[in-house]
């Protein structure tokens, strides 16, 4: 379903420069730390970033697919500092796995939403043909 696309002797562990798919595409909104209920989770930078990924799983569920079908996701950090990114990567790593990682994007932000939120995430995925909409 996805291939990943990286220039020849080009490898970034749990990313890659481009993803490849044929199927439907499912636009994954902004998604923060929440919980089944679409209740915000607060808490440090970990914790949020953790309940982010299993919001973001909820929602591929949903339609049917999981992390393997991501193509691309769009990081959104406010107040970020260089030592938040061996965190974001460990826990990113929980849920990212495989051969075909996605194409990635961190973008350090002066705020969210709500300013709360410690992360937000919004993405791209191909699902095979006949994703379950509704």
């Amino acid at each position: 379903m996805l291939t990943a696309i990286n220039q020849p002797g080009m490898s970034y562990p749990g990313i890659s420069q481009a993803t490849q798919g044929s199927g439907d595409v499912l636009v994954l909104g902004g998604h923060v730390s929440s919980d089944e209920k679409d209740n915000f989770v607060d808490g440090d930078f970990e914790t949020q970033v953790r309940n982010t990924f299993r919001a973001l799983e909820r929602t591929l569920r949903a339609a049917g697919v999981g992390f393997e079908a991501v193509a691309r996701f769009t990081y959104y950090v406010p107040d970020f500092e260089e030592n938040l990114l061996p965190i974001f990567k460990r826990v990113r790593a929980e849920f990212i796995t495989g051969q075909n990682p996605p194409a990635s994007t961190f973008i350090p932000v002066v705020k969210l939403f709500d300013s709360r939120a410690r992360i937000e995430v919004d993405g791209i995925a191909v699902a095979p043909g006949k994703t379950r909409i509704g």
